[in-house]
């Protein structure tokens, strides 16, 4: 093989290994990727009225743990991570926790529950007490849209 092949080969290797961001853990949380190299990441636009909204639990009620929680969406569809589809992304849920910067990738951590194979629903462990849920859309790198699909802040007592 020349080395001409042999540099291309390893080229085309290294772009697949590095775009493919490794596998969706059995969860459904998927980590946050890489791809923003400097402060500010390359943001998808969200389609005009584009929302995302709790179904479920509604804002001020008393529930038990585990808390089955239900995601909606209006304007734009649910894509698994990795995908760029236009008007399209996944579901993050924040507990107790605001989107600090929307131009970085969501972390991905206890306050932050990411749902990159496209789910629209989980049930979660919470202590008893009062806590915040609010969901973000993010793009197939886990980057809120511009603007960003953030829904209302739902708050629960769990008992």
């Amino acid at each position: 093989m020349n080395k001409y092949l042999a540099g291309l080969l390893i080229t085309i290797l290294t772009l697949l290994l590095v775009g493919c961001g490794g596998s969706e853990p059995s969860t459904g949380d998927t980590p946050a990727q890489g791809g923003a190299t400097s402060d500010t990441a390359v943001r998808s636009t969200s389609a005009p009225g584009a929302a995302v909204f709790i179904i479920s639990p509604v804002n001020g009620s008393t529930v038990s743990s585990p808390v089955a929680v239900q995601f909606g969406i209006s304007g734009m569809t649910v894509a698994p991570a990795g995908q760029f589809t236009d008007n399209s992304g996944h579901h993050h849920l924040l507990i107790d926790t605001g989107l600090e910067n929307p131009d970085q990738p969501i972390p991905s951590d206890a306050g932050h529950r990411h749902f990159g194979k496209g789910q629209t629903e989980t049930t979660i462990e919470l202590e008893p007490g009062q806590h915040t849920l609010q969901l973000v859309l993010g793009d197939g790198n886990h980057i809120p849209h511009d603007p960003p699909a953030i829904s209302d802040i739902v708050t629960i007592t769990v008992e």
